[in-house]
């Protein structure tokens, strides 16, 4: 680069002298020749200075130019100042108009085979064969510039989109900025496969009107990560990831509390029941995060507990105490507790799949109401100082043997509480409920995900059935902060936000997955969804509240509780009735029982 600037300078100098003539200049003599060569002499020294060397050229940015033109014009000025500073001035004459000449003709080479070569060594998006998948980037911003010069090697980009009316019929690098409402003709015309969006900053109902917006398309959206994700360097701008179906949520974020987080989990012994399940892992690796004096995994599932066990490990060397152990077996659960001094139990163990749960509903009751019993009356023989019992939206006004045990599950909690208060221990039991989170082990998502990717029909059990959803950090950062805010015998609700069609959750998976859905409307659609009826114990909605009115605001803002009910029920007597007739395999019996006592408890 430096010779070949060293000869064009030379070239652009002596053709400056041409054009000022009108005629073929031939230099004649030593002192004319140090005049073209002088030119050169001064301008490359200045180009290493302002780092023209020091850019790769196949990827040289636009704002380059502005470079250029600064140092040929600091170049011209010097070369014009010692020309007319030194000798050669009353021996060669240089017409005025010469360094001006020269400074137009300069700058254009120079400038020019740069770009010249960055075009012949970085193919253009409009040069690439038709094996390269066409994109279009929503965002003409920053971001969406650096995405640009990342993607255009290997990718062919139709063109920007913006909201933004001013930027439209511009372009950006070379490449044309659209209207949104242009994307139909895009993908038409270009066989359009994939729209990244490349605002960061973007508010979650606006990505979510956006997706909506292409999604219907049938092409594949993805994004850049938040501005959050960037700035910490999870991810960097050159990264696409998927959109989630989360982020169409649209819910609003609220920063964690530390207080109460601190509170909850800073040099505590902690236990956590079903470590290895989605809510439980997922309450293991915020709390990790907190600086627990000790984290007691209790998992019956061998390989959870192995997997929970070795991604902890590698977060931090937090002392871990694996135990596999059912949450039925109150001798393995006392010593967990005993040998451990453990100061809070978050138990989460539980089956939660209604359909498998309503076929074998005595294991269900087994495990979601005697195992709660041995748990929380384990936890108040050693003194933990808080227990914090994971419910769920179907434990009101159940009509599954899933949401009733959850319900026994809620008055066992309760009834340990009210112990509490009455002697003063100082003990404090709560129970958070909350609706379904997506991706869990027993949501929809991973099945939808596996029906779409095997091409379909997305199978649903009603058009009307609507569920509450929120993410699985969400809810366990949450279910932590709950735990703090415990007077003894709460039962706290989570903010759910509005409830979610199911038949719209898959849909937007369809759409995200870049396929369209076959129905009335659309017969060439990619991916049907069929409605195959409720199943034995479903309801169409779900609620949180018993009484919605009587919900009581918290310090957090994603955080109710629900007043406090007075129960004149002896539940240490009915589940000491449940656990004879579960003896017995008593499953009607089981059943009635189940009912009956919740009927009484409202």
């Amino acid at each position: 680069m430096v010779i070949f600037d060293c000869l064009v300078l030379s070239v652009s100098l002596w053709a400056s002298f041409c054009l000022r003539y009108d005629n073929w200049y031939s230099p004649q003599g030593i002192d004319q020749w140090i005049i073209i060569l002088l030119a050169p002499a001064v301008a490359v020294p200045i180009f290493i200075r302002t780092g023209l060397y020091r850019a790769v050229v196949r990827y040289l940015p636009e704002r380059a130019t502005w470079k250029i033109l600064q140092a040929m014009f600091l170049a011209t000025v010097i070369w014009v100042v010692v020309v007319f500073l030194s000798e050669l001035a009353g021996r060669v004459v240089v017409p005025r108009s010469v360094p001006i000449i020269y400074f137009g003709l300069g700058t254009f080479i120079v400038a020019g085979s740069r770009f010249l070569a960055k075009w012949i060594f970085l193919p253009r998006s409009s040069r690439l064969g038709a094996e390269h998948r066409a994109v279009l980037i929503y965002g003409a911003g920053d971001a969406g510039m650096q995405l640009l010069q990342s993607l255009r090697s290997t990718h062919r980009i139709a063109g920007f989109l913006d909201d933004n009316p001013s930027l439209h019929r511009r372009e950006l690098a070379g490449v044309k900025i659209y209207q949104p409402s242009a994307l139909h003709n895009l993908i038409t015309e270009y066989g359009v496969k994939d729209v990244i969006l490349s605002i960061p900053s973007l508010s979650a109902q606006r990505r979510k009107e956006i997706v909506n917006s292409v999604s219907q398309y049938g092409v594949k959206i993805r994004a850049l990560p938040s501005i959050v994700d960037l700035v910490t360097g999870k991810y960097l701008v050159s990264q696409i990831k998927e959109i989630d179906v989360i982020e169409l949520l649209g819910r609003s974020s609220v920063p964690p509390d530390p207080t109460l987080i601190r509170n909850m989990v800073v040099g505590k012994s902690i236990m956590v029941t079903g470590a290895g399940g989605s809510i439980g892992s997922e309450l293991c690796r915020k709390i990790a995060r907190w600086n627990p004096h000790r984290l007691v995994l209790l998992e019956a599932n061998e390989f959870a507990l192995y997997k929970i066990e070795q991604e902890l490990m590698a977060m931090s060397d937090l002392a871990l105490v694996p135990v596999l152990s059912s949450v039925t077996d109150r001798a393995r659960v006392d010593e967990a507790l005993k040998d451990n001094e453990v100061d809070v139990v978050f138990h989460a163990a539980a089956h939660k799949h209604v359909p498998l749960v309503e076929a074998n509903a005595l294991e269900g009751i087994r495990n979601n109401v005697l195992g709660t019993a041995v748990v929380t009356e384990a936890a108040y023989a050693y003194g933990v100082e808080h227990f914090v019992l994971i419910s769920t939206d179907k434990a009101v006004r159940p009509t599954n043997i899933m949401g009733a045990t959850k319900r026994w599950a809620e008055l066992i909690v309760g009834h340990y509480a009210a112990k509490a208060k009455a002697e003063n221990s100082g003990q404090r039991f709560c129970a958070v409920r909350f609706g379904n989170v997506l991706g869990s082990n027993g949501s929809v998502v991973p099945l939808f995900k596996k029906q779409i990717a095997e091409g379909g029909p997305v199978t649903i059990t009603d058009l009307a059935m609507t569920r509450y959803f929120m993410s699985i950090e969400e809810a366990a950062e949450l279910i932590v902060q709950a735990g703090a805010l415990s007077e003894g015998g709460d039962v706290f609700l989570l903010d759910m936000g509005e409830p979610m069609l199911i038949s719209d959750l898959a849909e937007n998976m369809i759409q995200l997955a870049g396929f369209t859905v076959r129905n009335e409307s659309n017969k060439d659609g990619d991916i049907e969804i069929v409605v195959t009826g409720k199943r034995p114990g479903e309801k169409l909605y779900e609620e949180l509240f018993y009484n919605a009115a009587s919900a009581e605001v918290t310090a957090h803002a994603k955080i109710m509780r629900a007043s406090p009910r007075e129960q004149s029920l002896d539940i240490e007597e009915t589940v000491g009735q449940l656990r004879k007739m579960m003896q017995a395999r008593d499953e009607q019996g089981s059943r009635r029982l189940l009912f009956e006592v919740i009927d009484r408890s409202i």
